[in-house]
């Protein structure tokens, strides 16, 4: 029987025929050709300047942004980028009326544009780096049906729809490669080794730009004070996810699905210097870290050329330096969302997708509408008090969910106002 190679979904062949999936055929080709989707943001900036330094091994052929189109106009310019998309529709109207885009660049408008930008053909690997779970989990299922591998940034995607997105990877031979510092070091550190023989896991917190002020003076934090990070240029939402520490629940429930774990070898710890960026315990007691300055180019890199090594594109520790290493528990009374997401992932079903609606809610409301910073976890914790039943079966399921957490958590939200 002649043999031939089959794209598209990867599977077993009887007769012995190599199955070869679309993102391995397009890998032999000189450069990995690059989407990004959230191309504006802090994650897309610190993606493009890997880029630029790779431009022999990366080509960047498509982006996408919720609003700025000048941005996004300006980095299709300088890029060379003929595919591009715009989130918000009426951004993207004005946009086509204006100028700002180059001749002959393709804009794509709204969740089926930017699900166009994650499915190009041709594309080898997608940075998804988008804010909310609907467009976030829609395009990476995109970029997954068309063959690609994930880069993967948007921690919505993975909290509230782990099993259907890995589940959709494994089908059609696609990898799910982690952009966050913390999931990349633990990949760093479990290369090569069987799960089997890992005892845990540690995701390190830099603890947020509270972690020094007395627990009983948390009620009266601002907006201002808890963006103050000491240690990473991140977006608005995030920032005060390290404040509350929410954002390392999140990567709590990401590590249990990225590396196939159970809740029980998944901890955090605060380490102030942000260099140390997770830690895998082995069976015997031995225990492996990855250290980098706290940049994020360094785990972009490796999502897009790993295992390849090249040189870096920021500088690299300098142990001629006085360097301090501390690490502390995670205080529950400071840090009660951790604490909560912990109680997410054990649940499991549907409540990482509850915590991850409410956190979402509650922080937009912090950030611009007056709810007290201790009331990010107040709202959490009684959104997750409502009862939902079984695990949702679907990625439309999920999206419901979602949608009556958010609706429960605004309820809150505005009671809690007043």
């Amino acid at each position: 029987m002649d043999c031939h190679v089959r794209l598209g979904r990867a599977r077993d062949d009887k007769h012995g025929c190599v199955s070869v999936s679309l993102s391995l055929l397009r890998n032999m080709s000189a450069r990995k050709r690059v989407v990004i989707l959230g191309a504006t943001g802090s994650i897309g900036g610190s993606a493009l300047r890997v880029i630029e330094r790779h431009a022999d091994r990366l080509e960047l052929v498509g982006v996408a942004a919720r609003v700025d189109a000048a941005g996004l106009a300006a980095i299709a310019r300088k890029f060379g980028v003929r595919d591009a998309a715009l989130f918000d529709d009426e951004a993207a109207a004005a946009a086509r009326k204006g100028s700002a885009f180059p001749e002959g660049v393709n804009l794509h408008a709204g969740l089926a544009g930017l699900e166009a930008v994650a499915s190009l053909p041709g594309s080898d690997i997608v940075l998804v780096a988008v804010a909310g779970t609907r467009p976030a989990l829609r395009s990476t299922l995109a970029a997954i049906n068309a063959g690609c591998d994930i880069a993967l940034a948007s921690k919505e995607v993975l909290v509230a729809a782990g099993r259907h997105v890995m589940a959709a990877a494994a089908g059609y031979g696609v990898k799910i490669i982690p952009v966050d510092s913390e999931h990349s070091a633990l990949a760093h550190c479990l290369a090569g080794s069987s799960r089997a023989d890992v005892r845990r896991v540690v995701l390190t917190a830099s603890g947020g730009a509270l972690r020094d002020r007395n627990p009983g003076d948390l009620a009266g934090v601002t907006p201002a004070d808890a963006l103050r990070h000491p240690n990473w240029s991140m977006g608005r939402k995030i920032t005060v996810d390290s404040a509350t520490l929410a954002n390392k629940g999140l990567e709590m429930i990401e590590a249990q699905w990225l590396f196939d774990l159970k809740p029980s070898q998944i901890e955090a710890v605060i380490h102030p210097q942000s260099i140390v960026h997770g830690l895998v315990e082995f069976a015997d007691g031995s225990i492996l870290a990855q250290l980098t300055p706290p940049s994020m180019t360094f785990a972009i890199q490796h999502a897009l050329l790993g295992p390849t090594r090249a040189p870096g594109t920021d500088a690299t520790l300098d142990f001629q330096k006085l360097l301090h290493l501390d690490f502390r528990p995670a205080d529950p009374v400071r840090y009660p969302c951790l604490r909560l997401a912990r109680e997410a992932m054990e649940a499991g079903g549907a409540a990482p997708a509850v915590f991850n609606a409410a956190n979402e809610v509650a922080v937009a409301a912090f950030l611009d509408h007056g709810l007290p910073f201790m009331g990010i976890p107040e709202v959490i914790a009684r959104t997750m008090e409502i009862p939902v039943a079984g695990e949702p079966d679907s990625l439309d399921a999920v999206l419901a969910v979602e949608d009556d957490a958010r609706r429960a958590a605004q309820t809150l939200v505005a009671n809690l106002i007043g």
